[in-house]
């Protein structure tokens, strides 16, 4: 580029050179024949007031464009494969996704359960239920303990002295001024930091204040005691004596039995006795629990699947298409990553499943459409998975389960490290490059541009000069011929 501005300029520098001799020739060649004279000045047709900015402009950018074009395509061509990876990567990811469910032994472990009279509770479980029927009696809620005190007046003072709580093996002991109401008591117990699960209510009725203590938790084990200290005074000692005394509202245990195996359960929320049954007690009676395997959620996952490799044929068709009509191709076609995702995708998902009696996706209902979609047969699938679940289990999640294999396939591509991010970044580096070098050719166009500028804007200095010389020179011969034709 440096030697074809050197070159220009001095192809400028001669003609400049060569127009400044004929000036000097044309002057000390006065005493030529007017008539030559006249042959060389009319003939010039040149001078002053070349657009000087447009000729730079047309050589500059004549000069830029083979390097600006061959720049520029690589640039688009980067990008578009770039965008189209991104895409592909995007809706690999989303199968991938689907993919990883069907390959979690969880999916295929999901358990519904029911009461036969939804009257008596509700019923829930966990990943490790088991199938089975169960004849359920209940014949007592868990209840919370209740204490009353005896009346007292809402504003006179109980009495002072201390007041031990305790609740299983955890107590906390209170120091009650002898100007307390019941309410300060009241306010004492519900804020001390050791409270081991016990509530105090002030009852205002129409004999008088009552203190109502409760526990905070169901079930015997739960329930409260109270005593005051040997020091305490009358007031307060019969107030505890009142809240130590048994009465109706005592805490019991929810007692029930399935298949009538006795249950015993501090909360009516039973869990345990029933491996991941949660059953929540709402009144007393007799009903059948059922549970049994979810197969709604299994087939709702193996739906996801299929919508999401739908998802990727379409988006495979965009981007490696061709119009025959029009010429135009996807941006991705011939393109050897994706060629290589779509092989190993299809040979994932065509080979057989050994040892596994369904042994493929079309005997459970999946089969492959004409445009490569997959279809899924409802009926079909429900049936497999109604009749041997642990099978389609094994087909999707086994060692050598399609979706074990698919994932493992997906992982090559789709990792941080894997082949399209390595593309991605080869492709981001070039594009870095290709901004290099199209700095570096606009910083030798300018030079170029500056060069052009300096020898055309001499040139036209000149042309102005020699055509106010080539005026004078008429002028003076005109006269000149004036002169001697009255001679």
């Amino acid at each position: 580029m440096t030697t074809s501005a050197t070159s220009s300029s001095g192809s400028l520098s001669s003609l400049l050179s060569a127009l400044t001799g004929s000036s000097s020739t044309s002057s000390s060649s006065s005493g030529s024949s007017s008539g030559a004279g006249q042959a060389i000045l009319s003939s010039a047709g040149i001078g002053s007031g070349l657009d000087v900015t447009s000729i730079v402009t047309a050589l500059v950018n004549a000069k830029k464009a083979p390097a600006q074009a061959q720049i520029t395509n690589a640039a688009n061509q980067a990008n578009t494969t770039l965008s189209a990876l991104g895409s592909l990567s995007s809706t690999l990811t989303s199968l991938q996704s689907a993919v990883t469910t069907l390959s979690t032994a969880s999916t295929f472990q999901s358990y519904t359960a029911a009461l036969g009279d939804s009257t008596i509770g509700s019923v829930s479980t966990l990943a490790d239920a088991q199938p089975g029927s169960y004849a359920l009696n209940v014949t007592q809620l868990a209840t919370a303990q209740q204490r009353t005190s005896g009346v007292f007046s809402a504003t006179a003072a109980v009495g002072g002295g201390t007041l031990t709580i305790g609740v299983g093996t955890s107590s906390v002991n209170l120091t009650i001024s002898s100007t307390a109401t019941l309410s300060d008591i009241a306010n004492a117990i519900n804020s001390a930091s050791g409270n081991p699960g016990v509530t105090a209510t002030v009852i205002n009725g129409s004999s008088g204040s009552q203190l109502l203590l409760s526990s905070s938790k169901t079930g015997v084990a739960n329930g409260f005691t109270i005593a005051a200290g040997s020091g305490s005074s009358s007031g307060l000692t019969s107030l505890a004596s009142a809240l130590a005394t048994a009465g109706s509202s005592e805490a019991k245990d929810a007692q029930l039995t399935l298949n009538g195996i006795a249950v015993s359960s501090a909360s009516n929320s039973v869990s345990g006795a029933i491996a991941g049954v949660t059953i929540d007690l709402a009144t007393t009676g007799s009903t059948t629990l059922t549970v049994q395997q979810d197969t709604s959620s299994t087939a709702s996952a193996i739906q996801a699947f299929v919508t999401a490799y739908n998802s990727y044929v379409t988006q495979v068709g965009t981007l490696s298409s061709y119009n025959a009509t029009t010429n135009v191709s996807g941006p991705l076609l011939g393109d050897s990553t994706l060629n290589s995702v779509t092989s190993q995708i299809s040979n994932a998902l065509s080979k057989a499943v050994a040892g596994n009696s369904i042994g493929s996706l079309a005997a459970l209902g999946i089969t492959r459409q004409a445009d490569g979609s997959l279809a899924v047969n409802s009926t079909t699938l429900n049936s497999a998975l109604s009749a041997n679940p642990a099978t389609v289990q094994d087909l999707f999640a086994g060692s050598n389960g399609y979706a074990t294999g698919l994932n493992t396939v997906l992982d090559t591509f789709t990792a941080s490290t894997g082949i399209i991010a390595t593309r991605q970044q080869s492709l981001t580096s070039s594009l870095s490059k290709l901004s290099t070098e199209q700095t570096a050719l606009n910083a030798r166009m300018a030079l170029y541009q500056q060069t052009l500028q300096t020898e055309y804007t001499n040139l036209d200095t000149l042309m102005s000069s020699l055509n106010n010389t080539s005026s004078f020179l008429t002028t003076t011969l005109a006269q000149l011929n004036n002169t001697s034709s009255k001679g």
